[in-house]
């Protein structure tokens, strides 16, 4: 067994990783919950985020923090776009076509991020990549702690708008009965597009928050991508409640997994999970029964 000093300084720190890997997971709950679809894109469209982080340091000089607007804007127009004009048109109204063109989009990001990248892994420096704060015995590295703190505020700002906007009311009649809000007079393709544009736009956000300790190269989104469906498994299909809480929960059991077993076998845990939940819940914790 492990002493507080190492176990506590363990657990906020898989805590402070579930925050942001919650931000991931809700973009992806989000288009599951409204276009009832998996979108094998999520990863990549992330390490499109990353690189377009990357990038903005690298040849304008902009703070991964500050390119914050910049990316969200950027990656909800990139989702608006991919759903209005690939997705929507080629799926024909069949969800096994949505699930090949998410799949074929996944490939050609990767390799078009392979063809102008290359496969080197990249990472930036700024004056705080490597600086720490005391949260009681623990040093947490800020980055990290900025990232939990930016994915709660981002993820508060998704549940609002959700639950108290006429946007967020329209997504989720739209979630409910697509016909009958179409009876009622929303654009239901319309707004199939804003929820994947915002899906997307969280992959922004979570790109930012990332970068200042992290690195990109083009194949980073696959892990991201399996943690992510872990997480929308374990909260429930559909939840943002569950997403969140799930993901703080596979921050944890990683880190915890990495600090008992080694942090090459660190995510074991989440996928026995994965496993245990699929047996014997498979609604998730906060998804309803079919």
């Amino acid at each position: 067994m492990f002493e507080l000093s190492i176990l506590i300084p363990s657990i906020l720190n898989g805590v402070t990783t579930g925050g942001v890997y919650a931000l991931i997971a809700l973009g992806l709950t989000l288009i599951y919950g409204v276009l009832h679809i998996i979108n094998f894109a999520h990863g990549a469209a992330l390490m499109l985020a990353l690189y377009g982080v990357y990038s903005l340091k690298v040849h304008l000089g902009i703070d991964p923090y500050l390119a914050l607007p910049i990316m969200v804007l950027g990656m909800f127009a990139l989702g608006y776009v991919l759903q209005r004009s690939i997705i929507n048109r080629a799926s024909h109204g069949k969800d096994e076509n949505i699930l090949l063109v998410t799949l074929g989009l996944s490939i050609m990001m990767e390799n078009v991020a392979l063809l102008v990248f290359k496969s080197d892994t990249r990472t930036i420096e700024t004056a705080y990549t490597l600086s720490t704060v005391a949260l009681g015995p623990a040093m947490i590295a800020l980055p990290k702690l900025v990232a939990f703190a930016g994915a709660l505020l981002v993820s508060g700002l998704l549940l609002w708008i959700m639950h108290a906007t006429d946007l967020g009311r329209a997504i989720r009649a739209v979630a409910k009965e697509k016909h009958g809000a179409k009876l009622m007079g929303i654009d239901v393709d319309h707004v199939y597009a804003l929820s994947f544009g915002i899906g997307l736009a969280c992959l922004g956000a979570a790109a930012c928050f990332l970068m200042p300790a992290f690195y990109v190269n083009p194949m980073v989104g696959n892990g991201f991508v399996l943690v992510a469906f872990t997480i929308v498994v374990l909260g429930g299909m559909g939840s943002f409640a569950g997403a969140l809480l799930g993901g703080v929960l596979i921050g944890v059991v990683e880190s915890l997994g990495g600090l008992y077993l080694g942090e090459s076998l660190g995510q074991i845990g989440i996928f026995a999970i994965f496993i245990v939940v699929l047996l014997f819940r498979p609604q998730g914790l906060f998804g309803a029964k079919a």
